[in-house]
């Protein structure tokens, strides 16, 4: 419900200074119907941004899955060295 609430208030406001700047002319009329696809593409921005950004700050790490890939190469190689296959020291 909290979700709903906020929403329908952002829309109330945006419509308002939206309407507000039709009011007063502060955007040249050609451009009274495109602010808010400008605003759609700006809220599409953000939210994108703030996806990706937020998933690449909080990067999680998982030390144990590191250690289990470390032994499933250590593995490999050994199954490898037999056949002839170099996979190097590294």
């Amino acid at each position: 419900m909290k979700h709903i609430v906020k929403i329908m208030t952002l829309l109330v406001a945006i419509s308002a200074s939206w309407f507000g700047l039709l009011q007063t002319s502060m955007v040249p009329s050609r451009h009274n119907l495109l602010v808010p696809i400008y605003f759609m593409i700006c809220l599409g921005c953000y939210g994108l941004l703030m996806q990706v950004g937020d998933g690449l700050i909080q990067f999680p790490t998982y030390p144990q899955e590191a250690l289990l890939l470390q032994q499933d190469i250590i593995e490999a190689k050994k199954y490898l060295k037999p056949k002839g296959i170099d996979v190097g020291s590294h």
